[in-house]
């Protein structure tokens, strides 16, 4: 009861997330970290090693026409891109990693769309049967494959963005926050 009133006080309290369908999300959201940040550095490090491919693959969307940013992003894309990953694999800062990957993903697939749309246009090829080396480190791909499976990764970010879960986490948030 408080002093001033007579009637007792109520304290709702949330669930503290530890029961099984919980562990279900957190499950997913791990699983989730795993295979878009393992993808990440996978596909970040055959760029990161192949520099030249990977700049010529650049060219081929007529983006940047500077030869100084045309370096400048074929030289530190993909060690950003290995970086986004393992801050999702280890689980560092992952709402801005997920925020960052989306941010990568995001414009990479409008680019890939609008080439294939531009091939789609100049050959009258069907969509679905373009084929070309996109720049993702994998080589000449299937474009609608290719639209597919970063839809997939957009929606993993998404996930990992949104759905707070912290457990299994190196540092969840950078931010200083001793309370929680």
């Amino acid at each position: 009861m408080t002093p001033e009133t007579s009637e007792p006080t109520v304290t709702t309290r949330m669930p503290t997330g530890t029961g099984s369908g919980r562990l279900g999300w957190d499950l997913a959201v791990l699983a989730a970290r795993c295979l878009l940040g393992g993808l990440m550095i996978y596909l970040g490090l055959v760029k990161a090693l192949h520099p030249v491919d990977f700049l010529k693959v650049l060219r081929q969307y007529e983006l940047v026409h500077s030869p100084f940013w045309l370096n400048a992003i074929a030289s530190t894309l993909p060690w950003f891109e290995v970086f986004c990953g393992i801050l999702l694999v280890a689980g560092v800062g992952l709402r801005g990693a997920s925020l960052l990957a989306i941010l990568m993903l995001v414009p990479f697939t409008g680019a890939v769309l609008h080439r294939a749309w531009g091939i789609h246009e100049a050959k009258g090829l069907a969509l679905c049967a373009i084929r070309f080396d996109c720049g993702c480190g994998s080589g000449e791909v299937a474009i609608c494959n290719k639209l597919v499976e970063n839809g997939f990764s957009i929606a993993l970010a998404f996930l990992i963005l949104l759905m707070a879960s912290s457990r299994w986490c190196v540092r969840y948030s950078l931010m200083d926050s001793g309370r929680h």
